[in-house]
């Protein structure tokens, strides 16, 4: 039943980034024969060979087979975030393809397109990772192959990709093969830069002469919790205590502020961390 609440909770951020990337792969990946690898980039190659078949039913196709797949081999480690996700993409593949039929790209401009081909999707496919969830296709193969066999599979999921990539230079072309290549780089680098942007949040360290105030101030205010314990300056010889906490950007400039005017002599040290995991945090 958690899971259950849990679910209808995120349903909108799903979709949202469901859309994302189902928008991004309609309109400027499948246009221009961009390939990134995992289902869309084999729907590239596929709707070259066979052009009567468009690339969002070829994808929808090998999604939905991907799919049958971690109904037969993962039971109940099957997320429904993921089967959500997975038919979700499909069904708006579909749809986008009947109210907006593309004969040709948008526009004219390449690497305009790429761009939005890579960023629309790295957008899309970072919120429903931070949610432990995605789109399916090839992350299916992987649960799949992580639960029968002792292999990488990040390793052999990004060898897959770029074989997939790269095969664009002969299945499509030489223009469109380069253009999959430097968008394969790029989606790895915005996936992994959205994430952690989406994840950070400030570790809080302040040494201070009056930790009371501060850990009420953070308790009532900031609706955070705090640890504290009496510790010694090295030079000064001096009793302190120090207070650990973790909060969001705007709780940690409040908390600045409130120390500037509380303890102007407190020592404080904020950090950027994007793995933060415990309660009001990420799941560990």
């Amino acid at each position: 039943m958690r899971h259950v609440k849990n679910f209808l909770r995120d349903i909108p951020l799903l979709t949202l980034g469901t859309f994302l990337v189902a928008a991004g792969v309609y309109f400027f990946k499948f246009p221009n024969q961009f390939n990134t690898g995992g289902v869309t980039g084999l729907a590239v190659i596929l709707n070259a060979v066979v052009p009567a078949v468009s690339s969002s039913t070829f994808a929808s196709m090998i999604n939905i087979a991907f799919l049958a797949l971690g109904f037969m081999f993962l039971d109940k480690s099957f997320g429904i975030n993921t089967i959500y996700c997975s038919l979700l993409f499909s069904a708006m593949l579909s749809g986008l393809e009947w109210l907006f039929p593309m004969a040709a790209p948008l526009t004219d401009q390449k690497t305009l397109e790429l761009f939005f081909a890579v960023i629309l999707p790295s957008l899309g496919s970072a919120v429903l990772f931070n949610m432990q969830s995605s789109t399916g296709g090839t992350d299916i193969l992987a649960m799949i192959l992580k639960r029968f066999s002792s292999m990488d599979i990040g390793l052999a999921l990004l060898c897959v990709d770029v074989l997939i990539a790269a095969s664009t230079l002969y299945f499509v072309g030489m223009e469109a093969g380069l253009y999959s290549v430097l968008g394969l780089v790029l989606k790895s680098v915005v996936v992994d830069t959205v994430i952690e942007s989406l994840n950070r949040r400030k570790s809080f360290l302040a040494v201070t002469s009056c930790p009371e105030e501060v850990c009420t101030f953070i308790t009532h205010t900031l609706n955070r919790s705090a640890t504290y314990w009496e510790a010694q300056g090295a030079y000064s010889h001096e009793a302190k205590w120090v207070v650990l906490t973790a909060l969001s950007r705007s709780q940690a400039v409040a908390l600045r502020l409130y120390l500037k005017s509380t303890d102007p002599h407190a020592f404080i040290l904020v950090t950027n961390s994007s793995e933060i995991f415990g309660k009001g945090f990420m799941r560990a």
